[in-house]
């Protein structure tokens, strides 16, 4: 075999094994939201059960990332990855089997933290697996298979768990992780970075607020905001929070520099991002129960009819992909974020017991359109505004902070949706669902205002042509 085809059949396994991974770490993100009914009525529990079901894996999936990925660099990239593959696996059969709600977060957890070692190396491997005139290629369909898991994990989780059961939903992940292992070993090359060290006290201080502010929001509606849990939840999650934000800006190799924030144009993407992520998870957490326990949908039923949100896209995104060439990322960023806004505020408006999805339609694909003009050009725009030595710190930022939005959303309407209505019936899980969807919306909207703070591109180019040149493998790699 010549050297070339031995690279070739290295490029194509690492182009499988690590799509593969990251589809099923995607997956997770959404999988459970249409499995939650049958969930709560197998194994109990209350809203806030249902909220940290969802949100043990996104928290620890998004404080650790940027710790996973710096794991990977120091301690070998192929290595960690296997770890963190491992770790996915093992707590994805944990939580098929969890007899209890308590047992299943806990898997969650661990499964999360899993997937913040493998997922954010996968792009490293295959990067360097591939030669560089196949780059583009190669994270397209890489890109698209993990945009496939977003899409299709309300659709999966509810035909799962409508035909066999909610277990397999964390089943599937197993057969996949088993047969992945022996590859990575013998098919992935083994790289590592510049060998920083590890920022141990910023991953504590960060890992340390996010889950006192998160802990705090999902509790207040059971214990009562004035319970002495919630407020030292919030405010020693807030106090951890500033000492993060102080000590990253005195640190020699913090995990997030926070001079980054001082351009205007990653601070205006990364707001965008958090802001964007809290209305949108916030939302389909709500929507997939009330088409199942409102309206009577099926899981399978309920997966289906959010296809145009969620699958939208799949459809638009080349569409904005070609937009953002042509007139520059910022105005197709801001257009999403408003269209999304306004779709969550029409479903707020028709949202009734007994609504036809006729009328639900026209705001999933509002919403759906929005979303995938947000997300096509929205990592380019992260890329862009920095240099092209920092982009890998300012990805796994931005990332981030995508799940910190997705924890803090479930959690904010949550506790809106808590306040306002409940489980009891249909028309006061309406009554809650209501207020919870027009704070998203409102929330979305913000994000579009943050949007149009980036500056335009001739003035993100001007600034671009007094950085350094980029390397050839940034520039292939986004």
């Amino acid at each position: 075999m010549s050297q070339q085809t031995a690279r070739r059949g290295g490029a194509a396994w690492a182009l499988v094994i690590t799509s593969v991974a990251g589809f099923m770490a995607a997956l997770d993100n959404l999988v459970v939201t249409t499995a939650l009914p049958s969930i709560r009525e197998d194994l109990g529990g209350g809203l806030h059960d249902l909220e940290w079901t969802v949100s043990a894996y996104t928290l620890t999936f998004a404080v650790l990332l940027m710790f996973g990925a710096a794991l990977g660099d120091r301690f070998g990239r192929r290595r960690l990855f296997i770890a963190g593959l491992v770790v996915f696996t093992g707590a994805s059969a944990a939580a098929a089997m969890a007899p209890g709600i308590d047992s299943l977060i806990a898997a969650r957890a661990v499964q999360g933290a899993g997937a913040a070692v493998m997922m954010p190396l996968t792009l490293t491997l295959l990067t360097a697996a591939v030669p560089v005139a196949k780059r583009g290629m190669a994270y397209g369909i890489w890109g698209a298979v993990n945009g496939l898991a977003v899409a299709s994990g309300p659709l999966v989780g509810g035909t799962l768990t409508e035909h066999m059961s909610w277990q397999w939903i964390f089943w599937l992940n197993v057969p996949l992780g088993l047969a992945l292992l022996p590859l990575a070993r013998l098919r992935l090359a083994e790289s590592h970075g510049t060998g920083a060290p590890l920022d141990v006290p910023g991953t504590l201080l960060a890992s340390g607020g996010l889950f006192g502010i998160v802990y705090g929001l999902v509790r207040g509606p059971a214990e009562g905001w004035t319970s002495s849990l919630v407020l030292t939840g919030l405010f020693a999650g807030g106090a951890l929070l500033v000492g993060f934000i102080l000590y990253s800006t005195r640190a020699k190799n913090p995990m997030l520099p926070m001079r980054l924030f001082r351009s205007r144009a990653f601070s205006g993407i990364n707001a965008a991002s958090l802001l964007m992520f809290l209305g949108m998870f916030g939302s389909i957490f709500l929507l997939s129960q009330y088409m199942q326990g409102v309206l009577g949908y099926s899981p399978t039923e309920a997966g289906l009819r959010m296809l145009p949100w969620t699958g939208m896209p799949m459809l638009v995104a080349p569409i904005a992909g070609i937009l953002a060439d042509r007139i520059g990322g910022r105005p197709v960023v801001a257009a999403g974020l408003f269209l999304q806004a306004l779709g969550l505020g029409y479903m707020a408006v028709v949202a009734t017991a007994d609504a036809s999805y006729v009328s639900q339609l026209p705001a999933l694909i509002v919403s759906g359109v929005g979303m995938a003009l947000f997300f096509a050009p929205a990592s380019h725009l992260v890329m862009s505004s920095v240099r092209p030595s920092e982009q890998g710190i300012a990805s796994g930022a931005n990332n981030a902070l995508r799940e910190v939005g997705g924890a803090l959303g479930i959690a904010v309407m949550g506790s809106i949706f808590a306040a306002q209505g409940g489980y009891e019936t249909g028309q006061t899980f309406v009554d809650g669902m209501r207020p919870a969807l027009v704070t998203g919306s409102a929330v979305v909207a913000l994000a579009g205002i943050a949007a149009l703070l980036i500056p335009t591109r001739r003035r993100m180019e001007q600034q671009a042509q007094s950085a350094e040149p980029a390397p050839v493998l940034e520039t292939a790699a986004h």
